[in-house]
């Protein structure tokens, strides 16, 4: 990168640090006669060439128990969309009206922009200000650019602070990808010797529970700062309703189904409240549809999936009737049954759909778990098995997906996932019980932001089953930062010193080239 466009960059965030400082500041909050309203801070997302969507949530007493943030009357919302940081260049503006009915949040798809350029965005509302957020419009369809993307998954407030947040913020990515437990629906044991800050509340199974789950993890300094700093496109994994839950089954099977989908409604309102999503994921009732393709000029085309909502019932389930996620013996036939799917019959299509048609030089699978098969011991009776809750437990989903991309002879296919919170490059077979078979696609999976990682040592004692794996570490929290330009994708792994340090320092820990028609991860 060139030292212009270096100093432009920090340019841009000076004044955007600037004009969030005065934002905040401002005096008009305490002449309404109410507590400062913007305390989850604003957000921006699933950009298109000529706009984005806006988001905000009016809380000022954001975690009122009833989860209604304070406020129990519609509110006007004033926002405006500046060309300059110091939001004196006003090019769009209007006001809508924040609503009990969503949380009193605000989603404003904003139009008629230039492609592949950022802008500054604000809120206005019961006499305050928000602060300023910095967003992108993607590149113009027929544009072959660069970008500086980067993917983050499973941050768990109780086991640490989000300084992976504020370190991805700092190299202004065009683009931020949220891969899955954004929140965590339940808590730890006051005894567990886990809590580093607590949620000061058990797991959340109503809408007011989640509703301040993610207020509580929305006022966190980082998080609000990456979303300030680039537009998101987020998807979900199963904390953000329950742990393991596959469709409409909980994890625990005393739940009846018609009682754990009313948890599913409140659940994914409550995600949409606080997300920068489109209208065309409004809720209705227990189904949200949050499966989308983006479009990044010539450059890219993101295909984001929901691996939750729609799969077929856990399989192999135990015994004792647990729907949770286990190591199941290789011999159970659930594994390979071709009438079970991951993505439900529909998703499955559309992504196939997205795959052919495809003019991108790139394809991104954006999705919450790791796709790579992977052969591990049960720790009791050490017999080889799978995994139940990812991709092992539904592989003719996977067979299909991959088959899917040999047959459109889909350009540089890489996946993206998160939820096993350990650092991953893989590469993906056609036939993944023949490792002889063509290698077909790429996969990096992140780590996570703050939660537990998976036992080093008993994971690394596998590694020789699964020879595909190209590298494996659970050792270190951070994120996913990727650098993607015509012939070159590089991918690098960035580990924080430390979780329970708000001030934690960031560092390298790997990184990984892609080139063009060579699928597979090349260290470098």
């Amino acid at each position: 990168m060139s030292d212009a466009v270096d100093h432009g960059r920090r340019r841009v965030l000076a004044g955007l640090a600037v004009a969030t400082t005065f934002s905040i500041l401002s005096p008009f909050a305490r002449s309404a006669g109410v507590d400062y309203p913007f305390t989850l801070g604003v957000a921006s997302g699933d950009p298109l060439p000529d706009g984005f969507v806006l988001w905000t949530r009016l809380a000022p007493l954001f975690n009122d128990a009833d989860g209604r943030g304070g406020l129990r009357r519609a509110v006007p919302v004033r926002w405006r969309v500046a060309s300059d940081a110091a939001m004196t260049r006003i090019i769009r503006q209007g006001e809508v009206m924040a609503t009990e009915r969503f949380a009193h949040s605000v989603h404003v798809e904003v139009a008629g922009l230039e492609a592949g350029r950022p802008y500054w965005y604000q809120f206005e509302g019961l006499g305050a200000q928000s602060p300023v957020g910095q967003s992108r419009t993607a590149p113009a369809a027929q544009a072959m650019v660069s970008a500086r993307l980067g993917f983050v998954s499973c941050s768990h407030w109780e086991r640490g602070y989000f300084s992976a947040y504020r370190h991805l913020a700092a190299e202004q990515p065009d683009l931020v990808f949220f891969l899955g437990d954004y929140i965590y629906d339940s808590s730890y044991a006051a005894d567990s010797g886990k809590i580093i800050r607590p949620h000061g509340s058990g797991n959340a199974v109503s809408l007011s529970d989640y509703r301040n789950r993610y207020a509580l993890y929305k006022t966190d300094p980082d998080l609000q700062s990456l979303h300030a700093a680039a537009p998101s496109v987020a998807t979900w994994d199963d904390h953000e309703v329950q742990n393991d839950y596959a469709n409409r089954w909980s994890q625990d099977p005393k739940i009846p189904v018609a009682q754990f989908l009313q948890q599913r409604a409140a659940a994914y309102q409550a995600y949409y409240e606080h997300m920068p999503l489109r209208a065309s994921s409004l809720p209705k009732g227990p189904d949200m549809r949050i499966f989308r393709r983006l479009d990044y000029g010539r450059l890219a085309r993101f295909h984001v999936l929901d691996g939750r909502q729609y799969r077929s019932e856990q399989p192999c389930i135990q015994a004792n009737g647990s729907h949770q996620g286990h190591i199941a013996d290789n011999l159970c036939h659930d594994l390979r049954d071709p009438g079970r799917t991951m993505l439900g019959w529909q998703q499955e299509a559309w992504l196939d759909q997205g795959f052919a048609q495809s003019p991108a030089q790139w394809n991104v699978i954006a999705q919450d778990l790791l796709v790579a098969p992977l052969t591990q011991r049960d720790l009791t009776n050490h017999k080889p098995g799978r995994w139940t809750d990812g991709w092992d437990g539904y592989m003719a989903n996977r067979s299909r997906m991959l088959a899917s991309i040999e047959r459109h002879r889909v350009k540089n296919p890489v996946f993206w996932g998160g939820d096993i919170h350990s650092f991953w490059a893989n590469d993906l077979h056609a036939d993944g019980s023949n490792l002889e078979s063509p290698v077909v696609a790429t996969e990096f999976v992140g780590t996570s932001v703050t939660s537990d990682g998976p036992p080093f040592d008993a994971f690394s004692k596998i590694l020789p089953l699964n020879p595909h794996v190209k590298f494996f570490d659970s050792r270190q929290r951070g994120y996913v930062s990727v650098e993607v330009h015509e012939h070159t994708m590089l991918t690098h792994f960035r580990v924080i010193s430390d979780a329970r340090d708000p001030a934690a320092t960031v560092s390298t820990l790997k990184s990984f080239v892609v080139e063009p028609t060579r699928p597979g991860a090349i260290a470098v």
